[in-house]
């Protein structure tokens, strides 16, 4: 343990910290970075409640916090783990911070990442549906895999920015995310599919791609490529814009013009032999 984390100091942050704080610190570990309005989603029926809080596990240095400048307006907070909060989850662990994994420069180094906006719009996705499943009767969010638990699993052939498993009255899909902000090229997007046919060779498994765009225009593009591309590798796939619930009727499977379902309608759309997760 850290010579400045006794015993009496663990003692102290015990005592602070409800289940759900907890929980938080795990949540924000594994996604990275979480803002206040994903954090309120994902655990909080109130946000001047969340906030309250927030602003506490930042006092006590448990959550550290940064807030980008946009080009016009304002961002919100983007809150990290702290070093104590790392402490924290290491003693649940039976580890010791360096056998944890955690380091401050590198935690901090995503306010500073070209990646920021990729890594936060693919958390956004994760906290709508988290949020989602918690406060309406009939759905669950069964799984998520982060980007970096994707890449140990899979990435030999595939290296998505998410897995999850949705249900959403009794029909469950299993999806991969890819979540594009246009830095790429149409055709670099499009021939990811290559590699999900790949693991599909490989597993036996075929699972949706699902590709979550910047604009109406990027998704018109994309569709027309990955048309094309699903029909050569029958991997499935769809669209969608990022400007609604993802778990609602914005998703355009690669067949099926014109008619937009809601993520658990895929299942139907594209029954699934079996499941990953």
């Amino acid at each position: 343990m850290n010579e400045h984390y006794t015993p009496t100091v663990m003692a102290s942050l015990a005592t602070q910290l409800t289940s759900r704080d907890r929980h938080l610190l795990r949540l924000v570990w594994t996604h990275k970075v979480l803002t206040s309005h994903q954090i309120t989603r994902i655990a909080f029926n109130d946000p001047t409640t969340a906030r309250h809080r927030l602003v506490k596990l930042h006092h006590i240095g448990v959550l550290n916090r940064f807030r980008p400048k946009p080009p016009t307006g304002s961002a919100p907070w983007h809150y990290v783990l702290g070093e104590p909060g790392a402490v924290v989850l290491a003693a649940e662990d039976g580890t010791d911070l360096a056998e944890f994994g955690y380091r401050r420069d590198r935690v901090l180094s995503i306010a500073y990442s070209q990646r920021l906006a990729h890594t936060v719009g693919t958390n956004d996705v994760f906290a709508h549906l988290y949020g989602t499943a918690r406060q309406t009767s009939g759905c669950h969010l069964h799984t998520w895999w982060s980007e970096r638990r994707c890449a140990v699993q899979w990435g030999t052939h595939v290296r998505p920015d998410a897995y999850g498993r949705w249900t959403e009255n009794r029909r469950t899909v299993d999806f991969f995310l890819e979540y594009d902000t246009g830095t790429e090229t149409i055709g670099r997007v499009a021939a990811k599919l290559d590699g999900y046919a790949a693991l599909a060779t490989a597993t036996g498994i075929t699972t949706p791609v699902l590709f979550l765009t910047s604009s109406p225009r990027r998704e018109s593009n994309l569709q027309e490529r990955l048309q094309l591309r699903a029909n050569q590798t029958s991997v499935p796939c769809a669209t969608a814009v990022t400007n609604a619930s993802p778990h609602e009727a914005i998703w355009l499977p690669h067949n099926l013009r014109g008619t937009r379902l809601r993520l658990a309608e895929l299942a139907a759309h594209w029954p699934q032999p079996g499941t990953r997760g």
